[in-house]
């Protein structure tokens, strides 16, 4: 095993100029409140005013589902510009089999480098490792428009439902990709969110109050209020 925070992955990544002097390697202890940050500036006002995405990361590293192996940054020139982390979970089968499979997220690059190509090779790469583990599937919520392109497709074409969600609801945000050809052949059933993705919205409020004031906005296209 790897240690925490060696380099993994250098520089010209894919040989895009603008990926010169990158690297992705493992989040290390003394990067947890940079890696916040970075993930609170790129989630601001996204999904909701404000966001919980920072909070979210915070408590997801003490949960027995977090996998420190696959917690990785994206760094260039000394700053931090990206982040991923995955969690175990469970697929309980319709034939009673509980099948293990990941989720990852949040994933994040900072505001001013997005649709830029950088937040796919972050993705691909962390997606080689998890598969190197020997990790099945990674099911997660997410844009197909974007994650189409890094392997995933809709859930339900695996047959693999949304726990809580009510028969014909729209599940267009719920994603799958196999990392071990035919791993869900055969498998039907409910997907499982980890606890620790579910936060208590003022729990949220007194962590962001350490963090710099940003103005909270309602914004179109928000999913929450």
């Amino acid at each position: 095993m790897k240690n925490q925070g060696e380099i993994w992955h250098t520089t010209n990544l894919g040989g895009m100029k603008n990926m010169e002097h990158c690297i992705i390697r493992r989040e290390k202890t003394e990067d947890y409140r940079e890696t916040e940050n970075l993930i609170r500036e790129s989630f601001w006002n996204v999904y909701r005013p404000g966001c919980s995405e920072h909070y979210v990361m915070h408590v997801l590293r003490d949960d027995p589902a977090f996998i420190p192996e696959l917690d990785f940054v994206m760094e260039q020139d000394g700053k931090l510009i990206g982040q991923n982390m995955f969690m175990q979970t469970v697929i309980e089968a319709d034939d009673g089999r509980t099948v293990p499979v990941l989720t990852m997220g949040p994933i994040g690059i900072a505001p001013e480098l997005k649709r830029q190509g950088y937040g796919k090779k972050l993705l691909d790469f962390c997606l080689d490792k998890a598969a190197a583990m020997g990790f099945g599937a990674v099911l997660f919520e997410g844009n197909i428009q974007f994650y189409s392109h890094c392997g995933f497709d809709y859930a339900r074409k695996f047959g693999i439902r949304y726990h809580d969600l009510a028969e014909g609801a729209d599940d267009s945000f719920f994603l799958c990709r196999e990392l071990i050809p035919g791993y869900l052949d055969g498998i039907t059933g409910v997907y499982q969110t980890p606890k620790g993705y579910y936060v208590d919205a003022d729990d949220v409020e007194a962590f962001d109050a350490a963090f710099p004031p940003k103005e909270k906005l309602k914004l179109p296209g928000q999913l929450f209020d």
